[in-house]
């Protein structure tokens, strides 16, 4: 790759819960996108993120942004594939789990191997 051809570092948009993630995941598949987390450990942490493309501002229009929230290992989400999302009347119901079920949203999570440098965020 060029000098010319440099991939942009995303920017880093630190999230308080998986809620918020998932949330965001939905409103895309309501647009007609296809959404996926992705997974990938740091610093002995779990980041759970979602690349977006900043659009709302001239000046940083096509800004590349992970939106992201750091975990602790739980052994109760280790092998879940999906975050499930349904909503209604009655609330929001946010659950990671091993497949879809009807009635519900599901975003798929993405585990990665080898993390990109791209993706090269600071995490505390």
């Amino acid at each position: 790759m060029s000098e010319k051809e440099k991939i942009s570092k995303v920017i880093g948009m630190r999230v308080v819960s998986i809620r918020d993630i998932a949330r965001f995941a939905v409103s895309l598949a309501s647009l007609g996108q296809a959404p996926y987390v992705i997974k990938f450990r740091k610093n002995d942490k779990i980041i759970y993120g979602l690349l977006a493309v900043f659009r709302d501002y001239y000046k940083f229009y096509g800004l590349p942004l992970l939106y992201y929230y750091v975990a602790r290992e739980q052994e109760d989400v280790k092998d879940k594939h999906y975050i499930l999302v349904k909503s209604n009347e009655t609330g929001e119901k946010i659950e990671f789990a091993e497949g879809t079920r009807p009635g519900w949203i599901a975003i798929p999570i993405m585990e990665l191997k080898i993390v990109p440098k791209f993706l090269d965020i600071d995490v505390e």
